[in-house]
């Protein structure tokens, strides 16, 4: 097996545990969320449905620095209002959101830069040298 494929069979393994995690903090935290008045309408802006569970485990996962910037750009509806869905989950739901946000980035992140280096012919280079 090159390396190639054993990396990419880390990252799309990582993908896919991101997937189960992503249909259990939908269900678990954003469901409460939606239901909760204060929160419904805090969620951030849903290009399609299921975004705002995506946008929600951000809100909860980014440092917030980073939070409190979007909070202030014009862009700011794009963005659920992390200071409001803090007030109303508990640490478990942000635990749950850290995981799954963090698997689903590193993991959409890892298939490009393979993407990328395989483009190069990075891989093909190592592979000659051994």
């Amino acid at each position: 097996m090159s390396l190639l494929s054993t990396l990419f069979a880390i990252s799309v393994a990582f993908a896919f545990i991101a997937c189960i995690m992503y249909i259990i903090f939908g269900q678990v935290t954003v469901r409460k969320l939606r239901k909760n008045p204060e929160t419904k309408d805090k969620l951030g802006f849903e290009f399609v449905s299921g975004w705002d569970i995506i946008k929600v485990a951000q809100a909860l996962s980014l440092p917030r620095f980073m939070t409190d910037k979007f909070k202030q750009s014009p862009l700011s509806g794009l963005f659920a209002d992390a200071d409001i869905l803090s007030e109303h989950t508990t640490r478990f739901d942000r635990v749950l959101a850290r995981l799954f946000y963090w698997l689903y980035a590193i993991s959409g992140f890892s298939m490009i830069l393979l993407m990328l280096l395989d483009v190069t012919g990075l891989f093909d280079y190592i592979e000659s040298l051994a």
